[in-house]
């Protein structure tokens, strides 16, 4: 009888604390913050943006990733994101996919304009640059056609 409460009491003790993780786990992340207005911006690709990626303006969290889709008409994808409402962005507001290092992620970056008049909900970003892949760069660098030490101006 003892070592059935015993190892019901130990039960008990780690119920609670699965149940104090999943608390803190749920108020540190924006999983149940449903309040912003969404945006939505098309790019011609999304390099590592996922669903959950932060949406930032300067340096700083405003909103997140909601979805990725592909455009069945153009075939382009659209990033679909939630703003904090406290962040009225102008029309102009460019979005641009910036990488979080060079082993990270990407994040959308926001960067805003200056007209008077704001994005509402359900609008799209009308200016947008796609990530810059290093790997590439990279590639063109080793193979360019122009030697090491020859003059490109000599003739």
């Amino acid at each position: 009888m003892q070592r059935t409460l015993i190892e019901t009491l130990m039960g008990a003790v780690v119920l609670a604390c699965a149940g104090l993780f999943l608390v803190l786990a749920y108020t540190t992340t924006d999983v149940g913050s449903g309040d912003g207005y969404e945006l939505s911006a098309r790019f011609s690709r999304v390099g590592d943006v996922k669903v959950g990626s932060p949406v930032k303006v300067g340096g700083i969290g405003v909103g997140t990733v909601t979805g990725l889709e592909l455009d069945l008409v153009d075939f382009s994808p659209v990033i679909n994101m939630t703003i904090d409402d406290e962040y009225r962005l102008p029309r102009d507001t460019a979005a641009v996919i910036a990488s979080d290092g060079l082993l990270g992620g990407h994040h959308v970056e926001l960067v805003p304009g200056g007209d008077e008049v704001n994005l509402e909900a359900g609008d799209e970003i009308e200016f947008t640059q796609d990530p810059v892949d290093f790997v590439q760069m990279l590639g063109q660098y080793i193979f360019s056609p122009g030697r090491s030490g020859e003059n490109p101006d000599a003739k």
